[in-house]
């Protein structure tokens, strides 16, 4: 999992530096310019979906960090182990289903 979000994350980044060089050599006015507008919009969504990927990779390496102290599979709120299923769904979870839930309420 951690292999394949370092990809993602550097392909998202090739894709952005590749926009990013064809709108310096293009003539675009994004004010003015529809296509303009057309690549502020992908460098913006694109800027998002890197954004998320490094968050996720840098969520993987804390979770590999806690396994390599062995608090892996612990939560961080209520110190119970989180059930497989949620470390199955999501792997690099820190907290029980029930905490999590609370931490959203409040």
């Amino acid at each position: 999992m951690r292999e394949r979000t370092a990809q993602r994350v550097a392909e998202l980044l090739d894709v952005f530096d590749a926009i990013v060089a064809s709108s310096d050599t293009a003539n675009l006015d994004d004010e003015h310019d529809p296509e303009g507008a057309t690549v502020g919009f992908e460098r913006a969504q694109l800027s998002s979906m890197v954004e998320r990927a490094r968050t996720q990779l840098t969520e993987i390496n804390e979770a590999l960090e806690r396994l390599r102290r062995g608090s892996y599979g612990v939560c961080e709120r209520c110190g119970y182990q989180i059930p497989g299923e949620r470390l199955g769904a999501q792997p690099a979870a820190r907290t029980c289903v029930e905490c999590a839930v609370l931490d959203r309420r409040n």
